[in-house]
């Protein structure tokens, strides 16, 4: 029977949506055969059956398959998705507000190009007040550094008695800390003495008086200067600050203070090198990322909000959004701000190149026809926000590296994990459903199907590490959001904001890493020295001599290990090569009724094998052996 003629498409019924009837294949292919049979009265012999590997699976396997084939084919007729704004009058009034006072296409452009001149320049403005201080007064221009430098390297990165790290007092310096140093923290273990401190900041010291003054405020000078600054209350974390540090030399009995939501560590001996803050040196200077995000905040909205154009808008936005993660919400770490404008412009082209493809495969679908303006600005670049200041949102959460060690030891790492992952997982669900309405879900499966086939030969590289940076993340899912849905809007925001955060703060790295460049300074789990009960001689301050504790050593050393280092309170002490060593090694006792404390590690051609945990010489002359493991 042939289809009814005459009747147009508004007086059809309303279509019903089905999927495939696997059934009439079957039915249609048993017809054919039966009439090929009786075609011929000629005599004719039988055809051998065709081969099908399919008959030896089983019927009911082959019926799931058959129906799990449907289901992904989606249902019949196919149905794209499309958002109808929600207040249609209010969300298109800008919209319609353009095209009565500037109704022709080239006054359009001339007002677009007026408008990237007042975002450039008033961006521009604000952002030169924030990079560049004044001079503070009697010590010039301060020293840009960032939230992790120090005034002393870890192990033996000093060298012998910190020869390296000199001078230790009489010195100052001008300083200025960005915004939002309080945050960063340790993400390798950390020696303090016996202590091996790990996931917190690096704040050794602090008050020493009631009052909590500044001029009784010391810390070691392996402590982060920034967050020092901020736990002295010498600067503000939210704009950062300037003023001037000065080293003051030997300092013992480094007490813990819980200031400003920070905890500093404790430390009951002595440390040759420290530094202060000095009163009345605090400049005004301030880091602006706050006024500038919210110059940005604003310029990004006004262009949601007046802009249709899908290509307009998304180049705009990615490159005003690239430029204020690159120069101010997350720069990199660099002293140097023309360092800072030069990276920036470096990472941008193949940057550009990377949206290009993304918006011609992604962002175009979901955004073309699209008339929901307030829906838009909310979800897509709302979420394009969130994601672009992932130092302020998801870096919040206790995953900064999903490595097993960092999983296993980082507090609130596995609830975290969990959560990401069942989050993930039903996201994917309602994105797997909404594309096969559409029809595209096979085509999909085999996107995905290819990456996870890539990401697994990946993990198959000998002595590599897989690691799926944020920017990465943001290339592999963004895929999954080419369709006009709301939730689609918010999910391909956040992942192209996660792709500009991780290009423009860390650059393209490696999604396959070495195992030293993902340890970093890290113990390497290399062989560790068997030091024996030392010999302690404790009452010699009756003839005038300070105590002393010697070492014996076992020799020869282990393959690959040639000389012996020893750290005394985190200062290297003792550094010689077996061919040049003696038989023991005497300590003498540097300040009385202090404990001391001893680190050893092997010397491996020019550099060092991992240290022992600390062995106490207590204050009280007694001996206490150090624990198992790498410090």
């Amino acid at each position: 029977m042939g289809p009814r003629d005459g009747i147009d498409d508004e007086g059809a019924p309303p279509q019903a949506y089905h999927d495939d009837d696997v059934a009439s294949t079957h039915t249609t292919e048993s017809a054919v055969l039966i009439a090929n049979s009786e075609a011929s009265d000629e005599e004719h012999y039988s055809a051998q059956e065709p081969y099908f590997a399919s008959q030896y699976i089983p019927p009911r396997l082959q019926r799931i398959w058959n129906i799990v084939v449907v289901w992904v084919k989606g249902p019949q007729p196919l149905r794209p998705w499309k958002i109808h704004p929600f207040f249609p009058e209010i969300q298109t009034a800008p919209i319609r507000f353009l095209d009565t006072y500037f109704p022709k296409k080239k006054q359009k452009v001339l007002l677009l190009i007026f408008f990237y001149a007042c975002w450039l320049l008033t961006f521009g403005l604000v952002l030169h007040r924030s990079a560049f201080a004044a001079d503070i007064p009697g010590y010039g221009s301060p020293v840009r550094i960032t939230c992790s430098d120090r005034f002393w390297n870890d192990g033996n990165g000093c060298g012998l008695n910190g020869d390296l790290c000199r001078p230790f007092e009489n010195t100052s310096m001008p300083f200025r800390c960005p915004a939002n140093c309080k945050r960063v923290q340790l993400h390798n273990p950390h020696a303090v003495g016996d202590q091996n401190v790990n996931y917190r900041p690096l704040i050794v010291g602090g008050p020493t008086d009631e009052k909590e003054t500044l001029e009784n405020t010391y810390y070691r000078a392996d402590s982060f200067i920034c967050g020092a600054a901020i736990h002295a209350g010498f600067i503000n974390d939210a704009s950062g600050g300037c003023g001037v540090v000065a080293q003051i030399g030997e300092k013992s009995n480094y007490p813990s203070v819980n200031r400003r939501h920070m905890k500093s560590i404790a430390f009951d001996s002595y440390f040759p090198r420290s530094f202060s803050f000095l009163p009345g040196t605090a400049a005004k200077c301030r880091d602006l990322r706050w006024p500038l995000l919210g110059v940005s905040l604003a310029y990004t909205i006004l262009l949601s909000l007046f802009t249709t154009s899908p290509s307009v808008f998304f180049y705009s936005i990615f490159l005003g959004i690239f430029f204020h993660v690159a120069l101010a919400s997350d720069p990199p770490n660099l002293t140097d701000y023309y360092a800072i404008i030069s990276i920036a412009l470096e990472r941008l082209l193949p940057a550009s190149f990377c949206m290009y493809a993304v918006y011609r495969f992604a962002v175009r679908r979901t955004l073309t026809g699209l008339d929901a303006q307030i829906e838009k600005t909310i979800l897509w670049l709302g979420g394009c926000w969130i994601g672009a200041l992932n130092n302020y949102t998801f870096d919040n959460l206790p995953l900064d590296r999903l490595t097993p060690h960092d999983i296993k030891n980082q507090p609130g790492a596995i609830p975290a994990l969990i959560s990401v992952v069942l989050t993930l997982f039903f996201i994917a669900i309602g994105q797997v459903w909404a594309f096969r309405v559409e029809g595209r879900l096979p085509r999909y499966l085999a996107i995905y199907a290819g990456l996870v086939a890539g990401i697994l030969a990946l993990v198959a590289v000998p002595k590599m590490n897989v690691r799926i940076h944020h920017y990465i993340l943001g290339l592999l899912l963004v895929a999954g959001t080419s369709m006009q849905t709301r939730p689609s809007l918010l999910y391909q925001g956040i992942l192209i904001g996660l792709f500009i955060n991780g290009i423009a703060r860390w650059g393209f790295a490696s999604i396959l890493e070495t195992p030293d460049a993902l340890r970093g300074d890290a113990p390497v789990g290399s062989l560790l020295p068997l030091i024996t009960a030392p010999i302690i001689h404790n009452n010699l301050h009756v003839h005038g001599l300070m105590a002393n504790i010697t070492f014996d050593w076992h020799f020869p050393f282990p393959k690959h290990y040639d000389g012996m280092s020893i750290l005394v309170n985190d200062v290297e002490r003792y550094h010689e090569y077996e061919d040049s060593m003696g038989e023991s090694w005497t300590w003498v006792r540097h300040m009385e009724d202090v404990n001391e404390y001893f680190r050893f590690g092997y010397l491996e051609g020019g550099g060092t094998a991992d240290y022992t945990k600390a062995g106490v010489w207590r204050a009280d002359g007694g001996w206490t052996t150090m624990k198992d493991g790498p410090s």
